[in-house]
């Protein structure tokens, strides 16, 4: 077998598993699966928003699923895993069969995208695009989006930045198509806003001359203090004289 036969075989193998796996872990909030090839097997990584639901009681759902695996895809010794999504409402896939399952409730599709489109901005994402396809009002066939946020349409980070994801379900109305596009937050982009807090403003003080800075010292004043002795002495003094001047007067 040539090396390009080899991959287009095992991508094929690939996604065949990837469809039975959203096909049957509907339910459970099925995400993406891993496939790593080790010399023991062949680890199998599921992604679920609820790992119970894929475990099943007492381990019962996954043993099922690894002997589907070794019988319908041929796969040597495969040990299976199941990882927890920490963000449900970011992942696309996630969000796509929940707005699915809520069209086959019979819950009004406007109401269905706006409830989706309201989870996924309250997870802290930058901005997510619902667009729904089929027979919605009439009998002909058309689309409507739903979006909110900030979400780039062309460009490189639409390529490495936005999640995407398709579902469809079947309803009385015919067949409908769920498109879902996320951006999730701390994403760097070119176009991104950036707000810069200016400078906090301080008024300059003039520096104080040399003369004013040095404190000036009082002038010294001599003050003499009479004691009480000496004030008699004094006031005996004057009053001998008043006497002597009236006796010559």
């Amino acid at each position: 077998m040539s090396v390009t036969k080899y991959f287009v075989k095992d991508v094929s193998r690939r996604l065949e598993i990837d469809e039975h796996l959203a096909l049957e872990l509907k339910r459970a909030g099925y995400s993406h699966v891993e496939l790593t090839k080790s010399p023991v097997g062949t680890r199998v990584v599921i992604y679920a928003a609820k790992p119970g639901m894929v475990i099943g009681r007492r381990g019962q759902s996954i043993r099922d699923l690894t002997k589907v695996l070794e019988d319908k895809f041929h796969i040597e010794n495969p040990q299976l895993s199941v990882a927890n999504i920490e963000v449900p409402e970011q992942d696309p896939k996630v969000v796509a069969s929940q707005v699915a399952s809520a069209l086959q409730r019979g819950v009004h599709f406007r109401r269905a995208a706006y409830w989706a489109i309201q989870r996924v901005m309250e997870s802290q994402a930058l901005g997510v695009e619902i667009t729904i396809r089929g027979k919605l009002t009439t009998e002909r066939s058309r689309f409507e989006k739903f979006k909110a946020g900030y979400l780039p349409r062309v460009g490189d980070p639409v390529l490495k930045s936005v999640k995407r994801a398709v579902a469809d379900v079947q309803l009385k109305q015919g067949l409908f198509g769920i498109n879902v596009r996320i951006l999730p937050p701390q994403i760097d982009y070119i176009d991104k806003p950036i707000m810069l807090t200016p400078p906090a403003q301080t008024t300059p003080q003039p520096a104080a001359s040399a003369k004013e800075a040095e404190p000036v010292a009082a002038p010294e004043v001599a003050v003499e203090i009479e004691t009480p002795a000496e004030v008699a002495v004094v006031v005996e003094n004057k009053e001998e004289e008043k006497t002597a001047d009236s006796e010559k007067a």
